[in-house]
């Protein structure tokens, strides 16, 4: 009794400290998507900054509510996510030179400056369905011209049984991402830029905002390729000239009005899908919003074992 009780009160001390909570929420978002994390990984996601070092000690210290299995961190009871991480980085390793090669297909389209890799491909745990997630950026003025060949394009791509989805397509003159939340910043700390350097560059200097929920990530990002497309090809210099000028534009017009005046009848339109001029993106599952609601349950339960633990300690 006095083992427990002495447990209780070391595991009640910890959770007043700001790193052990910092430790179980970045744990429970990863357990949102089945993810359970190595070292490098928790410390990468961490809500707040420190130093690696720290992290055995306070781990050692949270033994009642996080696990341990084969490298990889989990919350208690969670351990068969441990497996099903491993089958999907199998998978997701088999997939990605794939989705390499169609993002730098993508990154060469007319009017297109940067493309990334983004969704559960890019931290290797795909699921279900092979569709590769992208993020371009294109020029200002033709986000919609470029959304056209980025789809054409997917018609090839599916003859071989894959699917590319441009999720988020954004113009150069829109790289600071409006919402700055938990989930922004993982979307952008996660992703895979395969073309465009400069422009990725960019895109982070925009979004300093996201160092406030993932320091430790932006300290040294992970994950991108020893090459990377840079410069825009004579090819694809050539092929924009057509589209310049008035009729480019009244063609991006045609286009971006025809499109979102289809997406408003589908339904979930409004509440996490944005279309204009600048910014094309298509969120009609609402998976920040389920991502947020689940995220707070699990922090909710936490906080349900803490409050027990505290209540052990001082009885």
């Amino acid at each position: 009794m006095t083992e427990v009780r002495g447990r209780s009160i070391v595991l009640a001390s910890m959770f007043t400290g700001t790193l052990a909570r910092a430790v179980l929420e970045a744990l429970a978002y990863s357990d949102i998507f089945e993810f359970p994390l190595k070292l490098k990984e928790l410390y990468s996601y961490l809500p707040m900054q420190a130093g690696m070092e720290q992290l055995p000690d306070t781990l050692k210290s949270l033994e009642n509510l996080v696990e341990e299995k084969d490298g990889f961190y989990f919350l208690s009871g969670h351990e068969e996510i441990v497996e099903i991480r491993q089958q999907r980085e199998a998978r997701s390793r088999e997939l990605l030179p794939h989705a390499l090669r169609y993002g730098r297909i993508l990154g060469s389209l007319s009017f297109i400056r940067m493309a990334a890799l983004t969704g559960s491909l890019a931290v290797l745990n795909i699921s279900k369905n092979a569709d590769f997630d992208y993020m371009l950026v294109t020029v200002k003025g033709r986000v919609w011209t470029a959304r056209a060949f980025a789809l054409l394009f997917n018609r090839w791509v599916r003859l071989w049984g894959h699917t590319i989805c441009p999720n988020l397509i954004i113009a150069e003159t829109a790289l600071q991402w409006p919402l700055h939340d938990l989930y922004s910043a993982r979307e952008l700390c996660q992703m895979i830029p395969i073309s465009g350097q400069a422009v990725y560059q960019k895109l982070l200097l925009a979004n300093e905002w996201a160092k406030d929920f993932l320091p430790n990530a932006f300290l040294d990002l992970c994950g991108l390729p020893t090459k990377m497309q840079n410069q825009i090809s004579a090819l694809q210099t050539f092929l924009e000239i057509p589209l310049h000028g008035k009729f480019g534009d009244k063609l991006e017009l045609w286009e971006m009005n025809r499109k979102i005046a289809r997406f408003s009848k589908q339904a979930g339109f409004g509440e996490e899908t944005v279309f204009n001029s600048e910014v094309c993106q298509g969120n009609f599952h609402h998976h920040r919003a389920w991502t947020r609601e689940v995220f707070e349950q699990k922090l909710s339960m936490l906080e349900k074992e803490m409050a027990v633990a505290l209540k052990v300690a001082v009885t």
